[in-house]
């Protein structure tokens, strides 16, 4: 029996709640088919549309009197990770019963401490929620000190902090559950960012790579692979090329030789290849593979498998 972290890419999920509902019924097969041959699994997903969604929701509701108060960007994050939790476990609770499979399924609202002089507060860069035109979006950062980005020629787009995970405050809960047999989801979206200050944990404004916190994750609880499921079969070099190739294996040097030659998207690949990298130089495997051939990533039969 393996305890395996599962990373979920954006494609497991949707842009709106319904299209959300029905694609994680889909992803909740080849997770449960994990669960059927016997591994112990937490699962840890992404939130950047759906957490700017609900950011822009609440900023709406307020500029518009429609509430009292704006909402804090953390408690968008604790809100993202509800109902997207709510999703999965309804999916993979359902698809247990259809199996005859006893186990519960529960999400753990997730706080991941994070440094708060981390060098990515200087420097925002993880684009969250509507576009706007360059005049608006200077409007907003005049009132309200938000910085922002153009975005691939569709507009400004607001930017947080992206900082490293450190720690994982329900850390403990989160190994008591996986230890009496249930399934967790936890670390939503990188999990709800906090700093401590004298002796307490404080919210910040800022979105942490969900690869990233899975792999802090990964490394706490001793898990003996991390599985970061996204839309590509396996890792690849020279990617979009007539001579791209596809990769079954990699090491640690491989990777940053790959690295230096700038092999891997910084928006899309790299943070997934620094991820495994981190988490494989605990000695244990990570893997880079499909969501609908987890079960053969497992047995290295499909997927890039990354090692010390």
């Amino acid at each position: 029996m393996k305890k395996i972290v599962i990373a979920l890419g954006g494609n497991a999920l949707g842009d709106t709640a319904i299209e959300q509902q029905q694609l994680v019924e889909e992803t909740a097969k080849p997770i449960v088919d994990l669960v059927e041959d016997g591994n112990q699994v937490i699962i840890a997903h992404g939130n950047g549309p759906q957490v700017g969604m609900i950011n822009l929701s609440m900023n709406y509701a307020y500029e518009n009197g429609i509430i009292k108060g704006e909402m804090p960007f953390p408690e968008c994050g604790a809100m993202s990770q509800g109902y997207i939790g709510y999703h999965l476990q309804n999916a993979i609770g359902n698809e247990l019963r259809n199996r005859g499979i006893k186990k519960d399924v529960t999400c753990v609202i997730t706080q991941v401490v994070v440094d708060e002089y981390d060098e990515a507060f200087k420097k925002p860069t993880k684009p969250i929620g509507a576009f706007y035109e360059k005049n608006v979006a200077d409007k907003i950062k005049s009132e309200k000190g938000w910085s922002f980005v153009e975005d691939a020629g569709r507009g400004y787009r607001r930017v947080v902090a992206s900082p490293k995970p450190i720690d994982v405050v329900e850390k403990n809960v989160i190994d008591s559950l996986v230890n009496s047999g249930s399934i967790v989801i936890t670390v939503g979206g990188g999990g709800i960012p906090v700093v401590e200050k004298c002796g307490k944990y404080e919210g910040v404004p800022a979105v942490i790579d969900k690869d990233f916190a899975s792999a802090k994750l990964a490394e706490i609880i001793n898990a003996d692979s991390l599985v970061i499921l996204t839309a590509i079969s396996k890792v690849c070099i020279n990617y979009g090329k007539a001579n791209q190739q596809e990769l079954s294996h990699l090491t640690i040097d491989e990777c940053k030789k790959y690295i230096a030659e700038n092999q891997f998207a910084p928006g899309s690949m790299l943070p997934k290849i620094l991820a495994c990298m981190s988490f494989a130089s605990t000695g244990k495997e990570a893997i880079i593979a499909d969501l609908k051939n987890a079960k053969k990533a497992l047995k290295g039969e499909s997927g890039t498998i990354i090692t010390k």
